[in-house]
């Protein structure tokens, strides 16, 4: 069971929001290499350009090499002026978590 879950904000600017989400989408499995249990990006559906990328990990310093790792650093260099800065990382707590299981029918 992970004890963290990651919370990454990115704000898209003008026209580049699809290219964000792409750029996303390639970096968060690789989350799991690292040792995250789940990863998810989200989009707004309520504002286009608002991103938020969550990881689940067991040690804070596993998720530290990730975000500090050739695969993210690369990704801020090239993705460098597609969304807002600065870009900061929120460590959550897991209190309680769960998920609905719905039977084969």
């Amino acid at each position: 069971m992970a004890a963290y879950s990651f919370h990454i904000s990115f704000y898209a600017v003008a026209l580049r929001g699809d290219d964000v989400e792409a750029a996303l989408q390639q970096l968060a499995p690789i989350t799991a290499r690292y040792g995250a249990s789940h990863w998810a990006v989200y989009r707004s559906a309520d504002d286009m350009y608002k991103f938020l990328l969550t990881a689940d990990f067991a040690d804070k310093g596993d998720f530290q090499k990730f975000w500090y790792g050739d695969e993210a650093q690369d990704f801020r260099v090239a993705m460098q002026g597609s969304y807002q800065n600065p870009i900061l990382y929120v460590a959550h707590t897991i209190a309680v978590e769960g998920s609905a299981v719905t039977a084969n029918a």
